[in-house]
């Protein structure tokens, strides 16, 4: 138990609640109390930290928590203040419930899952805001459907985000939104594969795709990775598309080489094929600008666009969507009209508004922050601690990494490990078909704080240590015989 004299409240270690949500629930029941009033500075996060006892990250994401619910402002270079609590503000309650009476919570991921967002970070009062204009100013927009490409004010909201952000010139009529990423993905494959048709797969890749590929009576050929990025399709039986990942490989990381890309869309030209650019978490790149998009190099000619906004905002809202060349919109809207639209009407104009108010890009600044400072606790620690196993190659963006092992451990045996000891385990080599080579661990830190993280790594240590010595007990015997 940490006790710091300015706001009076202890950390409690053996709790289930994360550190950094206790500091913001006693801020939040002081403010509401009327003991931090309106204009109050808070201590500088560095010299909290140590007043507490926890990481200045730790500080960090609780006040930017608190900025987003709007109890705190924040001004570069003048620290955080409290704001005024309006009319709006729910009282304090005066008979607090018991933990057994209050809702129940959602399930909290397992340490290490990958790809998942922090939603303890969710901006909740500002997406309230947009949310509470539309249901005011426009609320026919969350139930009319006026195209199956979907709402025209996200749809405009999005072509603007991808000039700025992914160097895509795209008008808001070449784009459709989605239920997602996967539906993205399956309404491409709809659209321009043939009945059995060849689909060129990234291996190892994404392994829903692959199983909805063999679904649809597809022929799945598979394209290994290398440094470089993905190999070119054999040139005696060339797919119909492939789909790559060239900005963030998954799940290896690294960015496709230039010459590769270009090699790829002289490929596509040649044969009469499509790229389908799976972009799925580009806004996550820890040292300088997102890399640009291949279908802004190629201007959408040859290649088709896939984004999300799960990972990097909320994987609640199940929104994705597409960029198809002009050429291709009509037959796009077939397969819509045909099978259907999947993608939920109702928050798509409350995102358009949260965009155009600038909320979405404060967002991404502020979880990108943190989620580079818990990659790098990460990484340091498993350099110093994990290094006699294996090591990982930084390729500064994403949210997973990969911790590739040494000779004398498989990443199956250490993942039985990690499931009895309650952590998330991804073994690389399942996600394989023909690239048996890989063998390591996929460690996602995105969802997790820095005291999260910190024990799990002892359990994962744990792990290696009975993998290792089971894998040296069965050496031993094999060289008694």
């Amino acid at each position: 138990m940490t006790l710091t004299p300015w706001l009076a409240f202890s950390i409690d270690r053996g709790a289930k609640t994360p550190v950094f949500e206790q500091i913001c629930r006693a801020i939040r029941d002081k403010a509401h109390a009327g003991d931090l009033t309106a204009g109050t500075k808070l201590p500088p996060t560095r010299g909290f930290a140590v007043d507490l006892g926890v990481s200045r990250s730790t500080v960090v994401t609780a006040y930017e928590q608190l900025v987003a619910e709007g109890y705190l402002s924040s001004v570069q270079g003048a620290g955080y203040t409290i704001c005024a609590l309006g009319d709006v503000e729910l009282p304090r309650p005066q008979n607090p419930k018991s933990p057994s009476q209050d809702a129940p919570l959602a399930p909290k991921p397992r340490p290490f899952a990958a790809s998942l967002p922090d939603m303890r970070l969710f901006p909740h009062r500002q997406w309230a805001r947009s949310v509470a204009r539309v249901c005011r100013t426009n609320p026919q927009s969350m139930l009319i459907n006026t195209s199956p490409f979907g709402n025209p004010d996200l749809r405009r909201a999005i072509s603007d985000h991808v000039a700025e952000w992914r160097g895509i010139k795209a008008e808001s009529d070449q784009i459709i939104v989605t239920a997602g990423a996967v539906d993205a993905l399956e309404i491409c494959m709809r659209t321009l594969a043939s009945a059995g048709a060849l689909v060129g797969l990234e291996d190892p890749g994404y392994s829903p795709l692959r199983r909805f590929v063999a679904s649809q009576g597809l022929s799945p050929t598979f394209l290994n990775v290398t440094g470089d990025g993905a190999e070119l399709p054999a040139p005696d039986t060339p797919p119909e598309l492939v789909v790559l990942t060239p900005s963030h490989q998954y799940p290896l990381g690294g960015a496709m080489s230039p010459n590769r890309r270009l090699e790829f869309l002289n490929w596509a030209d040649r044969t009469n094929a499509w790229i389908i650019e799976d972009d799925y978490d580009s806004e996550f790149r820890y040292a300088g600008r997102p890399i640009p998009a291949m279908a802004g190099f190629d201007q959408l000619r040859r290649t088709i666009y896939v984004g999300s906004f799960s990972k990097v905002f909320s994987n609640a809202l199940r929104l994705g969507y597409l960029i198809v060349p002009k050429g291709l919109t009509e037959q796009f809207a077939a397969t819509l009209q045909g099978f259907g639209v999947k993608a939920s009407l109702m928050p798509q104009q409350a995102l358009a508004d949260f965009i155009f108010a600038g909320e979405f890009y404060r967002h991404i600044r502020r979880v990108r922050r943190l989620y580079g400072d818990r990659r790098k606790y990460l990484l340091d620690r498993l350099a110093r601690d994990f290094g006699e196993w294996g090591y990982c190659a930084d390729h500064q963006a994403g949210m997973q990494v990969v911790f590739h092992l040494h000779e004398g451990l498989k990443d199956i045996d250490i993942a039985k490990e990690m499931n009895r000891a309650g952590l998330h385990a991804q073994a690389l080599s399942r996600l394989c078909q023909n690239a048996s080579h890989h063998n390591g661990l996929i460690l996602g830190y995105c969802a997790f704080s820095e005291e999260e993280t910190g024990p799990a790594l002892d359990a994962l240590l744990t792990c290696f240590q009975r993998a290792s010595h089971s894998a040296n007990g069965h050496d031993a015997v094999k060289a008694d015989l």
